[in-house]
């Protein structure tokens, strides 16, 4: 936009800004959609994307406002300005916008459309595709299950009917296999623009598989088929032979007749005849010897498939005779071609078949060479083996010419003498007669021992070659097997790997379930790591033998190898991308909890994986989360309250609703507890272990609530909260109990089934619970209210009072069980009655009672009720009840009793009986019989009891009557409730305490505020001081009992006893050793609590000097004076000195959700600087003293509500002052 326009129309600039920011976020946005690419064929994977788009188009949805809004600013430009290229420069922007956004809706909307029909499509496919692999599976097991069996003619016929009805399963089957490679087409052509591997590699392996299997049923098809034609010609066919074995045997046998009758040598016609008929019948021997081969070699099968029946015999029989025929005819025909051959020059004629059989034998040798060296892969072995195999069916055929050759020249050198010889052997030159003879012998020797050798040495090197090519055909039908077998597994392999999304498109909560895929993974192809070992080594034994691999199996062998090595380094890569993105973005990462928090927050975690919480805008850290503060914040509004116990509890019940725990049952957690292993309640958890398990809780609450539950949220409040409450140093580690007893104190569950959780998780084994454990127990109890700033209205977090009771309760067993411990929690202990009372308000917050709240007149009365039984008719809201307020003729002191729920008939028969009795009662009867609603538990200035009276309680100054004034005003929970006293009673108490000054003498009287407040500081003090001197006068006591029977146990002639701190268990000598061992014990832990009581009040009277020291300062500071009755009284500090003193409780209740940091000394010092209102105040008390002052009771009543007045306006200034500080 141009800048010019920019100046003339300033809020062009505006929209101009808008307007880039929508534009930019559309581009980017419709760049997401387009970049977006799912595997086709993965449900899982489209639903995600589905998911995706969805929330894309919300998202896109809730942006239309912003739209609106813009198009609407635009409008409003236009209006306002009068440039007309202004007007026109936001009308084309409005235009490109509302294209640009209508584009990347129907985007998002063709997507999400297109994402459905791929859904649909993909379903259709994988169902037939699990059709076609169970066809697939089914066709390869009926091939597996054919095994060799008889060769007869019904087994050849049913394996032939087996193998038909195979074939048109497979046609059958057909229908299958077309249907997925229609659907996988379909996917391939709509869908290619997404991520198609996974479809194209399972379409090749299923087609691959197909083929193979069709190719293997037509190959046994064809080849039963011939061989049931041949054994159905086979009794035909060894007939026929047999029949011309007959012919072909009268036929040698006039051949043998002829060469056999005398002067044949003198006719040479008559040798050439019988010669020519030798020759064709030599002619049909060798035109048969294939048919022999063949009957021979099928008839030995169909032997061995008969073997032990009458038709194997009678085969054997026939199967011998056509042997017989064929060896007999065979010799037949080499003695007529001997004979014939003799017939002419006889040597000659030997000596030229020997060279020929030579020359035969040179040939089939050199041919067997030839053969050499083995092939380099199965097939051609195989043919190999064929061509050899025919090389030895035609040295079989020869063997029977060699032989009789042979044998012919050995029996013509026997039969022939030396003077025949002469005669037939002619030398060129004259040589004696018995040389030319023995050369004859010794040529035809030197060549029938020729033609022998290189015979059985072309035997040897033949069955030396079929033992080498046997050996390769089985080393490389194994070689062949294993390739094959670890080629269908790298491809499954392959398929997987191939379905892997990238890991950056990967949802964070899948991350581990991917993780685990991939490890899965990796254990299924670690065995392929010993079939590539296997294929290597056979490789290397092929190359050890002397066979060179075929390119093409060496080319196998090196795919495979490198598909493996590539496969593991993808495993690996994949598992690392995982684990980092899992370390990065999974739940160890506490990535998913960075969405609990909103800017300008950001949540970071420290080195020991603590979290905190950074504000931005502050440039601040905190340990709390920002809703947490807020909480903690939110529960101030609570101290109004005035009784601690319901105070407690409302708050807890705040903080119990904010962590959802209001919703987890008890069977649920303790499942999520199981289910996480967490037995060892003494074992430390880390934060990740506690996060793991707090997500595991609020998983399962979002399924059930999912409109209430923010998992993130609620696991970062609930985290956060467990380490407020157990560690509160940030170490990143808290017990295993104690956070069984923080999720099991706040979830929903019945109040005993809490009781006997806890107790379960410290008793032993055995089902019994010592000191020790119960210890362990209370101890995180009370850190639940000590987090909230309440533990000082539950005895203190000092346990050991607590503990004492239970066993003291138990009549001092060293054990307890399950129900004393029960029973114990049934009286409400004063350390543990937050729990009950925090039930109760649950219980109460949707009650509804009909009736009229006396004081606030609401109607019907939500929450708690509070019924009078001393008035009739008369109704307390929890409000008025909390916050202290009573009718006119109403004291707080009057029995009460408390409904959580509605009231029924005989609830209410029994309270108007109850009012009746009450009607004829007086306050004093109420005074003597109190009905607390909760165990006290006595401590020596342990922690202040529950609900205390009123402010000015411990005005009194003896501990006797504090604890008459907390008895005659206890919580009658449950049945009748005496709270605390009224205003109107303070005044009543004053008076009574100016009635006991106006007993004394006028000299010891105070006149001042100041003088009371020192008056009551050293009568405490003196008290604190006496009961110090009892307990060291019962600490000497104890010292001189234990000297006593130490001397005792020394006249005895026993060993000297060791001091108590020393002293070790012995083994006893007698019984009376035993008893003085365990006297001693009793005696040493009895003096270890005094001694510990001894320290306490010391720690406590230290503390009191020490603000007794800071008064004593504060009065002497100079202040202006004031005259009363010609006395000068003391500073206002000194009033406000008494009154901080005179109110902790209130300040209590006021302070109760200050730091942990402040102490009490923090609490209770006074302001430095006194200001106008304070010395107001202190004129108000100066004034209340007149300047007469006599012994009228009256006028003493006229002081105390003086006073009283004064010390309200003094509390109220102070207040005023502490929080403008």
């Amino acid at each position: 936009m141009p800048s010019s326009l920019l100046l003339e129309v300033p809020a062009l600039a505006d929209f101009n800004r808008a307007w880039t920011e929508l534009t930019d976020w559309l581009s980017l946005l419709d760049q997401v959609i387009r970049s977006q690419r799912v595997m086709v064929g993965d449900l899982e994977d489209i639903n995600e994307m589905i998911i995706k788009q969805k929330a894309t188009l919300q998202d896109l949805e809730q942006r239309r406002p912003q739209l609106e809004e813009l198009i609407t600013a635009a409008q409003n430009l236009k209006n306002k300005t009068s440039n007309q290229e202004a007007r026109t420069v936001i009308t084309d922007r409005i235009e490109r916008i509302q294209s640009q956004w209508d584009e990347v809706q129907e985007h998002l909307q063709n997507r999400r459309q297109q994402l459905n029909e791929m859904l649909k499509d993909s379903t259709q496919w994988l169902e037939a595709k699990e059709e076609a692999e169970q066809v697939l599976g089914q066709a390869r097991a009926k091939l597996e299950s054919w095994k060799e069996g008889p060769y007869t003619m019904d087994a050849i016929q049913k394996k032939i009917t087996e193998t038909k009805q195979l074939a048109k399963d497979l046609r059958q089957w057909q229908i299958n296999v077309d249907v997925t490679n229609d659907l996988a087409l379909k996917l391939l052509r709509d869908y290619s623009a997404d991520d198609t591997r996974k479809v194209h590699m399972i379409t090749e392996n299923i087609n691959a598989s197909w083929a193979s299997i069709q190719k293997r049923v037509s190959e046994r098809e064809a080849a039963l088929e011939e061989t049931h034609r041949l054994l159905q010609q086979f009794p035909l066919d060894l007939e026929k032979f047999l029949a011309w074995l007959t012919e072909a045997e009268t036929t040698a046998n006039v051949l043998q007749d002829a060469t056999h009758k005398e002067r044949l040598l003198e006719d040479s016609k008559g040798v050439r005849e019988l010669m020519k008929q030798w020759q064709d019948l030599q002619g049909e021997i060798e035109a048969h010897t294939d048919i022999y081969h063949n009957l021979d070699e099928n008839g030995q099968k169909i032997l061995r498939s008969l073997e032990g029946s009458e038709d194997a015999v009678l085969l054997q029989r026939r199967l011998d005779n056509m042997n017989f025929k064929w060896s007999e005819l065979r010799k037949k025909s080499l003695n007529i071609r001997s004979h014939l051959e003799a017939s002419s020059d006889q040597w000659k004629r030997l000596h030229l078949s020997l060279q020929e059989l030579l020359v035969w034998l040179q040939l089939k040798d050199d041919e067997l060479n030839r053969q050499a060296p083995i092939g380099g892969d199965f097939p051609a072995v195989q043919k190999q083996n064929d061509v050899h195999r025919a090389f030895k069916r035609e040295l079989k055929t020869k063997e029977p010419v060699i032989m009789s050759t042979l044998e012919t020249v050995r029996v013509f050198l026997t039969e022939q003498p030396l003077e025949g010889l002469e005669k037939l052997y002619q030398e060129p030159r004259e040589l004696p007669p018995e040389e030319r003879a023995q050369n004859v012998t010794r040529l035809l020797r030197k060549q029938a021992e020729e033609v022998n050798t290189e015979w059985e040495k072309l035997n040897l090197h033949s069955a030396d070659w079929q033992r080498k090519i046997d050996e390769a055909l089985e080393r490389l039908q194994e070689l062949q097997e294993a390739t094959d077998e670890l080629d269908l597994k790298l491809r499954q392999a392959d398929v997987i790997k191939g379905s892997w999304q990238p890991v950056g498109d990967l949802l964070i909560d899948s991350l581990q379930d991917h993780l685990e895929k991939v490890k899965a993974l990796r254990g299924e192809i670690a065995p392929l790591k010993e079939n590539v070992s296997h294929v290597n080594d056979l490789a290397r034994q092929l190359t050890t033998l002397g066979i060179q691999l075929s390119p093409y199996n060496l080319s196998t062998l090196e795919d495979l190898n490198t598909r493996w090595k590539l496969l593991q380094v993808a495993v690996e890569d994949r598992i690392r991308q995982l684990h980092e993105a899992h370390r990065d973005f999974g739940p160890a990462s506490q990535h998913f909890l960075s969405t609990s928090v909103q800017g300008p927050w950001e949540r970071a975690i420290s080195p020991n994986k603590v979290p905190y919480y950074i504000n931005h805008e502050t440039q601040t850290t905190c340990w709390d989360h920002p809703k947490m503060t807020e909480l903690y914040q939110s529960l101030a509004d609570l101290n109004n309250v005035r009784f601690s116990a319901y105070r407690t509890a409302m708050k807890l019940r705040r903080l119990q609703k904010a962590l959802c725990l209001d919703l987890l049952s008890l069977s649920a957690a303790c499942d999520a507890l199981d289910q996480h292993n967490l037995k060892q309640n003494d074992q430390p958890m880390d934060i990740l272990q506690i996060i793991n398990c707090l997500t595991t809780i609020y998983d399962r609450l979002e399924q059930e609530h999912s409109n209430l539950v923010n998992v993130p949220l609620c696991v970062d409040m609930c985290l956060n909260w467990l380490l407020n409450v157990y560690d509160t140093g940030r170490t990143g580690r808290i017990r295993v109990l104690s956070f069984k007893t923080g999720i099991i104190s706040l979830c929903k569950a019945h109040l005993e089934d809490k009781y006997r959780y806890l107790f379960k998780q410290v008793a032993s084994s055995t089902g019994f619970c010592d000191q020790r454990r119960l210890g362990l127990l209370l101890h995180d109890s009370i850190q639940i209210p000590r987090q909230l700033g309440e533990v000082a209205s539950f005895g203190g977090s000092n346990i050991e009072p607590s503990v004492r009771s239970c066993f003291q309760f138990a009549n001092n067993k060293p054990e307890i069980e399950a129900a004393l411990f029960l029973d114990w929690m049934r009286l409400e202990p004063q350390s543990m009655v937050w729990l009950p009372v925090l039930h109760r308000v649950a219980a109460a917050e949707t009650a509804k009672h009909q009736a009229k709240c006396n004081i606030c007149k609401e109607c019907p009365i939500i929450g708690f009720r509070y019924r009078s039984l001393k008035h009739f008719n008369y109704d307390i809201c929890q409000s008025c009840f909390f916050s202290g307020r009573v009718a006119k003729g109403h004291k707080m002191h009057y029995p009460m009793v408390e409904y959580c729920t509605p009231t029924t008939s005989g609830e209410d028969v029994r309270d108007f009986a109850k009012v009746l009795k009450n009607k004829f009662r007086t306050k004093r009867y109420f005074a003597k019989h109190p009905r607390m609603g909760y165990l006290p538990v006595q401590t020596v200035l342990e922690g202040d009891n529950m609900e205390t009276p009123v402010t000015l309680i411990n005005f009194w100054p003896i501990d006797s009557a504090l604890a008459e004034m907390e008895n005659s005003n206890g919580s009658y929970l449950n049945d009748s409730i005496s709270p605390n006293e009224s205003i109107d009673d303070e005044h009543l108490l004053i008076q009574h305490y100016c009635q006991s000054l106006n007993q004394d003498s006028p000299l010891s009287q105070p006149r001042s505020p100041a003088q009371i407040l020192i008056s009551l500081e050293s009568e405490e003090r003196g008290e604190l001081e006496r009961i110090l001197a009892d307990l060291e006068e019962e600490n000497r006591n104890l010292q001189a009992e234990y000297d006593r029977l130490k001397q005792q146990h020394e006249h005895k002639g026993l060993s000297p006893l060791p001091s108590p701190p020393e002293m070790m268990p012995t083994s006893p000598q007698s019984p009376r050793d035993a008893e003085l061992i365990a006297e001693a014990k009793l005696l040493r832990q009895h003096k270890g609590r005094l001694e510990a009581r001894m320290q306490i009040l010391e720690d406590h009277n230290k503390q009191l000097e020490s603000q007794l020291h800071r008064l004593r300062q504060l009065l002497e500071q100079p202040q202006a004076e004031a005259k009363v009755n010609g006395t000068t009284v003391s500073s206002p500090s000194t009033s406000l000195q008494r009154s901080d003193s005179s109110q902790p409780m209130l300040l209590r209740v006021v302070g109760s959700q200050t730091s942990e940091s402040m102490g009490e000394e923090d609490l209770l010092s006074p302001p430095q600087d006194t200001s106008t209102g304070l010395e107001e105040v202190m004129e108000q008390l100066n004034n209340s003293f007149p300047s007469s002052r006599g012994h009228d009771v009256g006028s003493l009543f006229h002081m105390a509500d003086d006073l009283g007045r004064a010390m309200e306006s003094l509390v109220s200034v102070m207040t005023d002052e502490g929080g403008a500080e």
